[in-house]
């Protein structure tokens, strides 16, 4: 079985698997490419990451008229003819986000700040919607922005952000719901208002680990990358290989990491990484 996925996806050793990896850019920009060239190939199942839904949308219609499975990871192609979807739960990371931004800033009032790849995004539009309905029912003090769109871009998260916080003097909270946590953190700390700030960001990686000790970020919603990425995997090949239909919605429920038990999930990861390089060992030395 040959299956065109992108580099997100964790790579599980298996006999008679190729995998080709197909990268882009960025989000939003090459992603159509690389999936019509993975058609072009006659690959026999793909796995993506459909940053635009209503373009990508009918590549994979084109798919799923070829006979070529797709399976959707983090986010959603809805209406598409995928045949599933992985992704961490997002009604339940904006809520778990709005949550603990509220207890954190208790009973002050102020102004919450939200920062995204893009509303486009399904994954992305419906966070932002669960972390509103969240605030607005329990924490009615706090007034949700308009979010701050950063397109992926590292420069302009920062520049974004930096003018936010020198200009919104009320500003509580921010939630930062990609990876793009640490301009959004640098801009807060050029701007001196990070110390007043309760930070929730996204996922885990090492920049973000010493800024969690520190009590600069309160919380991060852990997104479980490497499980997405291996349940979608599995999705696919058991769909190609063994003819079987596993669920084709799988809401992954996200892991809210603190300074308490950030060590047990960097423990974790470790064992994890540990774990791969011993079957890529293991597969290499089978191969000589």
């Amino acid at each position: 079985v040959r299956a065109g996925i992108r580099e997100t996806a964790a790579s599980i050793l298996l006999e008679n698997v190729e995998i080709e990896f197909r990268t882009y850019p960025r989000l939003g920009q090459g992603e159509v490419e690389a999936f019509e060239s993975a058609l072009r190939n006659k690959v026999d199942g793909i796995i993506t990451f459909p940053s635009r839904p209503e373009i990508l949308g009918p590549c994979i219609r084109r798919a799923s008229r070829a006979r070529i499975p797709v399976v959707c990871v983090a986010t959603d192609a809805p209406h598409s003819g995928r045949l599933g979807i992985v992704a961490v739960d997002t009604l339940a990371s904006g809520s778990i986000a709005a949550d603990v931004m509220g207890r954190f800033i208790g009973r002050r009032e102020g102004s919450i700040a939200i920062t995204l790849f893009d509303m486009a995004i399904t994954e992305h539009a419906e966070k932002y919607a669960a972390f509103e309905n969240t605030l607005r029912s329990f924490y009615p003090q706090l007034h949700l922005l308009k979010p701050i769109e950063d397109h992926g871009v590292e420069k302009e998260a920062y520049s974004k952000c930096r003018k936010l916080f020198e200009k919104c003097s009320n500003l509580a909270g921010v939630y930062v719901t990609t990876e793009a946590s640490i301009p959004v953190l640098k801009a807060a700390r050029d701007a001196k208002v990070l110390e007043r700030l309760t930070v929730i960001t996204t996922d885990l990686f090492p920049e973000l680990v010493p800024q969690i000790r520190s009590g600069a970020v309160a919380a991060t919603i852990y997104q479980r990358p490497r499980a997405q990425g291996e349940m979608a995997f599995r999705m696919l090949h058991e769909f190609l290989a063994e003819g079987l239909s596993r669920s084709h919605q799988v809401a992954l429920a996200p892991h809210l990491v603190m300074r308490g038990n950030l060590d047990f999930f960097l423990q974790r990861q470790s064992q994890e990484s540990a774990q791969e390089k011993a079957e890529q060992l293991r597969e290499n030395t089978s191969g000589l």
